[in-house]
């Protein structure tokens, strides 16, 4: 037999349920009403110190943006006169050339600024201008900002343009830090150090070096050609491995043989 159910414990129960319900209820408004009176406060207190922050943050990324866009479009007209001077300069048109190259002698970017020196200096020497060829190269050469390797072959290019007139000491000098194994220009600048040295009278270092260019693999075949022929007038033997040099000569020879076939006109059918 069941037992009878209390009423009034199940009526307390049901009170207690409500009376959490409501107390809950009533801390969510509380927790509501004070966090939205933080809010305002907080907006009252610093709200137009992050508008200005915000607006300050938007100008800025405007700005970076249009500044990005205008270096963008300084690049492409740079790029663009490298092109037209190169292809004016390609076609013998130097007075041309020149002129599309002036634009960036002095507003042009660093590499672009070293492009356009060479560019115009090669111009000036292919008209017989000696003086404006020297200067381009001179700023060229003494241009911090420019991409070393391009600095070197403008230091070079002087140094050749200027050689009868520099005393053999100073091409040396100048020189010298290229005119090493390993060094990009090693071949064409050893080539004037060593004859720098034939001008003092040091016949030793001059074979020397003319050997090193000659067994030098990285040197262009006609520096090393030369090179050879005067290590072996200043009795350097130059041809450490007679029988590689002689196949090499003959592949040489064969290439040379299949370039002159290949450019050959073709007889009419």
């Amino acid at each position: 037999m069941a037992l009878p159910t209390d009423p009034t414990s199940s009526r307390e129960d049901t009170l207690a349920k409500r009376r959490a319900a409501e107390e809950e209820a009533l801390l969510r408004e509380v927790d509501d009403a004070v966090r939205h009176d933080d809010l305002r406060s907080f907006g009252q207190r610093y709200g137009r110190q992050l508008a200005i922050g915000a607006g300050v943050l938007v100008l800025g990324f405007g700005g970076f943006l249009f500044w990005q866009s205008r270096q963008e479009a300084a690049r492409e007209r740079e790029s663009e006169a490298i092109v037209a001077a190169l292809d004016q300069a390609q076609a013998g048109n130097f007075p041309a050339a020149a002129t599309s190259a002036s634009p960036l002698l002095e507003q042009g970017a660093p590499g672009p600024r070293a492009s356009a020196r060479l560019i115009a200096a090669g111009a000036a020497m292919r008209q017989n201008d000696t003086a404006a060829a020297t200067r381009h190269l001179s700023a060229l050469a003494g241009d911090s900002s420019a991409p070393r390797a391009l600095r070197d072959l403008a230091t070079l290019r002087l140094v050749a343009l200027q050689f009868d007139s520099l005393d053999k000491g100073q091409v040396i000098a100048r020189l010298g830090p290229l005119a090493k194994p390993g060094n990009p220009w090693f071949g064409s600048a050893g080539e004037l150090v060593a004859m720098a040295y034939l001008e003092q009278g040091k016949r030793g270092e001059a074979g020397k070096l003319f050997g090193a260019i000659a067994n030098a693999d990285s040197v262009p075949e006609p520096i090393r050609s030369r090179a050879r022929q005067m290590a072996g007038v200043l009795g350097v033997d130059a041809i450490p491995d007679a029988d590689r040099f002689l196949q090499q000569q003959q592949q040489q020879q064969q290439q040379q043989q299949r370039q002159n076939a290949a450019s050959a006109p073709q007889p009419a059918a």
